[in-house]
């Protein structure tokens, strides 16, 4: 088991219920400490938010893998949800999530890749750039 991403307040990573696992939003965070901050603008390439990206979905990932007893595995992202910290004229959304999804079709294959929603807000925690939430089937 990997460690599980440390909360930043009264909520566990993530949660078992039957066969689905539902995670808490992560950010960029490694070790309890934010790796990037700042709005998601369209003057900074999207190369420059890969890495955050990927290690709030690694975080994710993370805490349904740590739900999971010996022998089972995640058969199925069943939802996949990024909240991008992003400037008011940010409009490419979906690359972001984009970057998350890569992410997880690597770890997963074709697991990795279900339903996704890219949302803009005004703020995240800690003025994360992104905030990635996943439901996972476990089989």
């Amino acid at each position: 088991m990997s460690n599980n991403p440390i909360p930043q307040g009264k909520y566990k990573p993530a949660v078992r219920f039957g066969n689905l696992v539902y995670t808490a939003g992560m950010t960029p965070r490694k070790n309890g400490v934010l790796l990037q901050s700042g709005k998601v603008t369209p003057d900074q390439p999207l190369e420059h938010y890969r890495d955050g990206v990927r290690q709030a979905t690694e975080n994710a990932l993370t805490a349904a893998r740590n739900c999971l007893n010996e022998g089972e595995q995640i058969v199925q992202v069943l939802s996949l949800t990024v909240y991008i910290n992003a400037s008011p004229d940010y409009t490419t959304h979906a690359k972001v999530g984009d970057l998350a999804s890569e992410y997880l079709f690597e770890q997963l294959g074709e697991a990795g890749i279900g339903p996704r929603a890219a949302i803009g807000m005004a703020t995240l925690p800690g003025n994360a750039p992104v905030e990635v939430q996943l439901v996972v089937g476990v089989g």
